[in-house]
């Protein structure tokens, strides 16, 4: 799902249409935030952003409202067993990489062929998920260099 598709509230009210779902304003703010995020937002995080706005909602909702976009395939969830779960559009499948120093999600492009409903020796692929855990770039910049010579490689994966 490409998140600029779906830009205007009647756009997001189309979509979840679509999808079966009851467009509520709440549900229809909860979508718009995931996709103008577009940082990968934890379900906490939603709920303190959209808090303000919206008085009534709970973080309930917001679960719930998470839970249904998942199961309709309009969201992604995204788990690290070292950090909470969070959600991104369903989109082109790319891989995710984790920086254990800031905790910054990153999308990244592996080089991998990771399209779903492949066969590899025998079986289907109907989910792919590769999450790489590291330390970013930008907090690279900010360690101090490491005693001896540093050998940087462009790799592949």
């Amino acid at each position: 799902m490409e998140p600029d598709k779906w830009s205007s509230m009647d756009d997001l009210k189309k979509l979840l249409a679509l999808k079966g779902i009851k467009p509520s304003f709440q549900r229809m703010k909860i979508l718009e935030y995931i996709l103008k995020e577009g940082g990968h937002p934890s379900a906490d995080a939603i709920y303190q952003d959209l808090a303000g706005q919206i008085p009534t909602l709970s973080r309930t909702t917001i679960y719930n409202t998470l839970n249904l976009f998942t199961l309709k395939k309009i969201i992604s969830p995204l788990g690290f067993s070292d950090s909470s779960i969070r959600y991104e559009p369903l989109a082109r499948p790319h891989a995710h990489f984790l920086c254990r120093a800031c905790g910054r999600l990153y999308d990244v492009e592996t080089g991998i062929a990771l399209s779903n409903g492949h066969i590899i020796e025998g079986h289907r692929v109907e989910e792919t998920h590769i999450h790489l855990k590291g330390i970013c770039r930008g907090c690279l910049g900010k360690q101090p260099p490491t005693p001896g010579p540093v050998k940087r490689t462009k790799a592949r994966i």
